[in-house]
């Protein structure tokens, strides 16, 4: 055997060893041999460098240095799930299941929800090529350095896999491995990590991957992405995915219908406690990919999944004082602040009191014991008041009636929970929130400026608005608290870059009280420009795509005020984008222009993604559901008979394939 035979054998019996200990959990040799042949493998590869291979088990141990994440735009998009909390919330996604699918047998996949950072690996040709983050669902950053490092995420695959597809997965820290990290921290005196989402999550943004390798990080996998993927079920995918090689739990079962659903969730609500990984729900999911085609998604959510989460564990703690947070719309948020307590794995210092009427109606009191829960949110709520437990002394809370920090009179709109503080340029967290809201990474990402610095700022009265930022001179920063040369540098450098932004960010980063990055970008992709959004009239604005009444008065109050057009007429001076930069047409005709077009069913000559692009291509508009709006079906084999049904009543032409393929020819 010559040294390239004996290089690559080596490979193919470490990655086997690898699959056995990390993935099989059924190690067949001890730590000691792997070691010795892993050492002998480093030892030809540094003889024989021409044989390097990035996909060799030696190179799992990292050492790449990233200091910028890439964004990277998904190939598929990552959507949330929509959570359900009892049996009645499944049994309305089930009647809405089967009013889109009509009266057919419907199986389901239920999977546990493990609780880490999604991740979205892309392979080719059986190789590992990109690893990103779930991000905002449309594009995350590139971590692959990190995610190599993971000894359950095979390298290369084995079996047969499709040429090319995405599989989406979760990364986690096994409580085990999470309780040895902290250990060691609190050996050598430092504090310890909080929980092992958080943890697992940091884990994937550190520089260097080599500090990455040395967490005991796994992956766990669960759903394929892509096209002509080999098999017609998540059943048989997540069987698939672990023939390929990948870590996917065990802990899954194919359900007939809701009731066994429901005994899946109920057996894991009690058993939870005993798997290595967090976990607080069950995704249910559709079996059939047939079917999760045909039911879609909304803006947000699959139609075809639900996430049922388990019940929020509670504790016991007293409330010591309530104080109040001045947010960036100068929303006032009450908070409670609590006797330490350990909750869901976390020590809990805070509580969201959301309003005045949540206070009011649980009668919530300083001196009280409280009932702490933390369920899907990032702060925990309190959810009631051991009334048997409180002081005789007590007296019945009186919300504030002023602003905490600029003293001005709080407002309270009709029809609103929260209290304001009408101050909006004079109330320094208001001041300060937006700018922060303006910088941060969804919006202008200005890199080397973070929400102290900002403070820091308006502190030393350089910025009083997002808009002064484009004035900053390095000479100006070099005085101030923890500023370098580097620092001053960086910080001018990234407020240079910002100006690239594009124009849906920029609207977005504006901070327009209801416009988040969705709608930004609606308005972004109708309008084209700032000064075209500016001058709309409401009723126009109505009428894009998911923009509500609520929404338009709120875009056309920012625009109205003076101040407002002022730091806008700046942020064009200094070179912002407020143009949409206009992507490359693929349109060819204007055949459909105007029309709406449902597309539903299995297609023999293109598949139903190239129908939908051949919609956009000749000028159509690509309909999610069938509804009055809609002007044709593209119907093939296998068409839901609710679809077929309601297309009918409202009479709506049906196409088939080759009728479709005419038209536009």
């Amino acid at each position: 055997m010559n040294v390239q035979e004996q290089i690559i054998a080596l490979r193919e019996e470490l990655n086997l060893h690898n699959y056995n200990y990390y993935v099989l959990d059924t190690p067949t040799i001890s730590d000691f041999e792997f070691d010795q042949k892993l050492k002998e493998l480093e030892k030809l590869e540094l003889a024989h460098p021409e044989y390097f291979d990035s996909n060799s088990p030696t190179q799992r141990v990292g050492g790449a240095i990233t200091k910028n994440f890439d964004t990277v735009v998904h190939r598929y998009r990552m959507y949330s799930l929509e959570n359900s909390y009892s049996k009645e919330d499944l049994l309305d996604w089930e009647q809405r299941i089967q009013k889109n699918l009509g009266d057919v047998p419907v199986e389901f996949t239920c999977e546990l929800k493990y609780d880490g950072a999604s991740i979205s690996i892309t392979y080719e040709d059986g190789e590992l090529i990109k690893a990103v983050t779930r991000g905002d669902g449309v594009q995350g950053d590139d971590v692959t350095n990190n995610i190599r490092t993971i000894r359950s995420v095979p390298i290369k695959l084995k079996g047969d896999y499709p040429k090319s597809f995405d599989i989406r997965g979760e990364i986690v820290l096994p409580f085990a491995g999470f309780e040895k990290m902290n250990q060691e921290l609190i050996e050598i005196g430092e504090t310890p990590y909080s929980n092992p989402r958080n943890t697992a999550s940091g884990s994937l943004k550190l520089q260097d991957s080599a500090e990455v390798a040395k967490r005991p990080l796994d992956c766990l996998l669960y759903y394929v992405v892509g096209s002509d993927l080999g098999f017609a079920t998540q059943y048989e995918g997540l069987e698939k995915a672990r023939e390929w090689g990948f870590k996917v739990p065990i802990v899954s079962k194919l359900a007939k219908n809701i009731d066994e659903v429901l005994e899946f969730i109920a057996y894991w609500d009690e058993h939870r406690h005993e798997l290595p990984y967090e976990t607080d729900g069950v995704v249910i999911k559709i079996n059939s990919l047939h079917y999760q085609e045909e039911l879609g998604y909304t803006s947000k959510f699959p139609r075809w999944a639900i996430a049922y989460k388990f019940k929020a564990e509670q504790a016991e703690t007293i409330l010591n004082t309530i104080s109040y947070q001045v947010g960036r719309t100068g929303a006032i948020t009450p908070v409670a602040n609590l006797e330490p307590v350990q909750l869901a794995g976390t020590i809990v210092k805070r509580a969201s009191l959301h309003n005045a009427d949540q206070i009011a109606k649980l009668d919530i009191r300083e001196g009280d014991s409280v009932y702490v829960e933390k369920g899907g949110e990032i702060i925990p709520k309190i959810v009631g008041v051991n009334l048997e437990a409180r002081p005789a002394d007590s007296q019945r809370t009186v919300y504030i009636k002023e602003c905490p920090e600029c003293q001005t009179k709080l407002v309270r709109n009709e029809g609103e929970a929260q209290h304001y503080c009408p101050n909006v340029y004079g109330c320094p967290p208001q001041i300060a929130g937006r700018i922060q809201h303006f910088i941060s990474r969804k919006a202008m990402d200005i890199d080397g400026l973070g929400e102290e610095t900002v403070v820091l700022l308006y502190k030393n009265e350089l910025v009083e608005n997002y808009a002064d930022l484009y004035e900053l001179k390095k000479e100006q920063l070099l005085g101030l608290e923890r500023m370098g040369e580097k620092s001053a540098d960086n910080l001018i450098k990234g407020i240079e870059l910002s100006k690239q932004v594009p124009f849906e960010r920029v609207l977005y980063a504006l901070g327009i009280r209801f416009v988040g990055e969705t709608v930004a970008k609606k308005l972004a992709a109708h309008y084209k420009n700032i000064d075209a959004l500016s001058q709309a009239p409401l009723m126009e604005m109505i009428m894009v795509d998911e923009i509500g009444e609520r929404i338009a008065q709120s875009v056309i109050d920012f625009f109205s005020n003076e101040k407002n057009k002022e730091i806008i007429e700046r942020l064009k001076s200094y070179g912002l984008q407020f143009v949409i930069e206009e992507k490359e047409s693929t349109v060819v005709s204007d055949i459909l222009k105007g029309k709406t077009i449902v597309v539903s069913g299995v297609f023999t000559k293109m598949s139903r993604d190239e129908i939908k692009q051949a919609i956009e291509d000749h000028g159509g508009k690509n309909g999610s559901s069938i509804s009055s709006k809609t002007d044709y079906v593209v119907a093939g084999d296998k068409m839901g008979p609710s679809k077929l049904e309601k297309a009918n009543k409202l009479g709506i032409t049906i196409l088939n394939e080759e009728e479709f393929l005419s038209m536009i020819q």
